[in-house]
């Protein structure tokens, strides 16, 4: 008789433990979930039953891709963000929590009826921020046209192309028009602090948008140095930061001439979205 897949999970979180994966038990119960197309509660339904042969060997190979250090949304092809779904694989960034201390602020200062993304990604920022402000607009940029091919899934997937415009621009260099809402998680991680990543960021996630090389503050140069031409008078600008970074990144804003007017912490009660205005 073959393994129950109450085993069969123990024995896949033991591989992950040894591996070296954070969190061994968690991952292996959401790959298993995946693979059988259930939820949590459904999970419990299968444990002491054994797993068809083609499960079983499903399982067995996104435990190995996992073994390897290879994101769990690169394998599943999805990652969930402000409570939707996002495809996203190696050609943008994992869409991270920390990231949805920028969704708040927006909400929470909001609605704007016009919208900027600077180096979009996948376009989670962009496309979460349209999906709750059903009267807003707006525009996504990205240098790689792998990302802008995610960035258009996602866009579909969310029935949002009448409202949402993506384009491939070096920041500002293609875009037209002010906007009420300026956006971005642009590069930020500093050349040196590159070899502290995790393996599955390091080998996984593209080096253009974790870093800009040098001491990681050229985006926000960039980024500062056009926004008086895009940003409506009372329009906002909104960047998402490293946590060691917000005195540096308000004082590029305000070399280029921009008023800072907050810097919010995410959840850890680290420095995460600085805030600014013309």
């Amino acid at each position: 008789m073959s393994e129950s897949a109450e085993a069969i999970l123990r024995s896949a979180t033991e591989r992950l433990t040894e591996a070296g994966v954070e969190t061994p038990a968690r991952d292996a119960r959401l790959l298993l979930r995946w693979v059988l197309k259930t939820d949590g509660a459904g999970l419990a339904a299968y444990l002491t039953e054994p797993l068809s042969s083609d499960a079983h060997h499903r399982f067995d190979t996104a435990i190995e891709r996992r073994t390897q250090r290879e994101p769990l949304s690169h394998i599943t092809g999805f990652r969930e963000f402000w409570g939707r779904s996002f495809t996203v694989n190696r050609n943008v960034l994992d869409p991270r929590p920390e990231t949805e201390s920028l969704i708040a602020e927006a909400l929470h200062r909001g609605p704007y009826r016009k919208v900027l993304d600077l180096g979009t990604g996948s376009g989670c920022i962009l496309l979460t921020l349209l999906s709750e402000w059903p009267d807003a607009t707006g525009t996504g940029t990205d240098l790689s046209p792998e990302a802008l091919e995610v960035a258009h899934a996602n866009r579909s997937n969310l029935g949002l192309e009448d409202r949402c415009c993506l384009i491939r621009s070096d920041w500002y260099a293609d875009v037209t028009g002010v906007f009420d809402l300026v956006v971005s998680n642009p590069p930020y991680i500093a050349a040196d602090e590159m070899v502290e990543l995790s393996p599955e960021v390091l080998n996984y996630e593209p080096h253009l948008a974790l870093t800009p090389g040098g001491d990681g503050l050229s985006a926000y140069e960039a980024i500062a140095a056009r926004a008086a031409r895009h940003l409506s008078p009372n329009g906002s600008l909104m960047v998402e930061i490293g946590p060691t970074q917000s005195y540096e990144v308000s004082a590029v804003f305000a070399n280029a001439g921009l008023m800072v007017h907050a810097v919010v912490p995410d959840l850890d009660q680290r420095a995460r979205v600085v805030i600014a205005h013309l």
